[in-house]
């Protein structure tokens, strides 16, 4: 039977999985849910990042004489 989630395995440091814990602890989740939030908001962050970028390079090469509403 197929699984509707993938693994991931990974190699922390003892204290980054010492705080990992405590913190899925805290939160009153299992540590693999507490990973995978941190994991996603981590690529959230990357991702607006990325989009900043774009529009620092966007907002450089603007040309306004070149718009409908000048």
């Amino acid at each position: 039977m197929p699984v509707k989630k993938r693994r991931l395995s990974i190699n922390l440091e003892h204290t980054l999985y010492d705080v990992l814990k405590l913190s899925a602890k805290k939160k009153g989740v299992s540590l693999s849910r507490k990973a995978r939030d941190l994991i996603r908001e981590a690529m959230e962050i990357e991702e607006d990042l990325y989009w900043q970028e774009v529009a620092k390079e966007r907002e450089r090469t603007f040309l306004y004489n070149k718009t409908l509403i000048s």
